[in-house]
């Protein structure tokens, strides 16, 4: 069992940058693909980003290529979303999420409760 709490949302305003992180409790943490999705009020949930378990591969939603970075930190069970440059469509609740194998759609076996990122105009 692998259990996520995702911290560091919050109003910000427009252009302007906020980091989420995401703790991880179980073993072998450097074992799991980590994620972040987003969800936005009457739309489906969405990739933003996902990094591999070592960290050498991410890769990202063409709609925050560019302006957001996912890292990780195996030794303290962390996954960071750095996310610059904001936008009001980037108003959402993030999720973070892990999975054995690195996959785009929400098929994933463990998630977060959300952190809700609003982003004013």
């Amino acid at each position: 069992q692998v259990q996520l709490v995702e911290s560091g949302g919050g109003l910000v305003q427009t252009g302007g940058s906020l980091r989420l992180s995401c703790v991880a409790s179980g073993r072998a943490f450097n074992n799991y693909a980590m994620a972040w999705f987003r969800q936005a009020p009457g739309k489906e949930r969405e990739f933003v980003a996902v990094i591999n378990g070592s960290g050498r591969n991410t890769y990202y939603a063409a709609s925050v290529k560019g302006r957001f970075s996912i890292s990780r930190d195996n030794a303290k069970n962390t996954v960071n979303l750095q996310m610059n440059s904001l936008k009001p469509e980037d108003t959402a609740v993030y999720y973070c999420a892990a999975n054995t194998i690195v996959v785009f759609t929400t098929g994933y076996d463990y998630w977060g409760q959300g952190t809700q990122v609003t982003v004013s105009s």
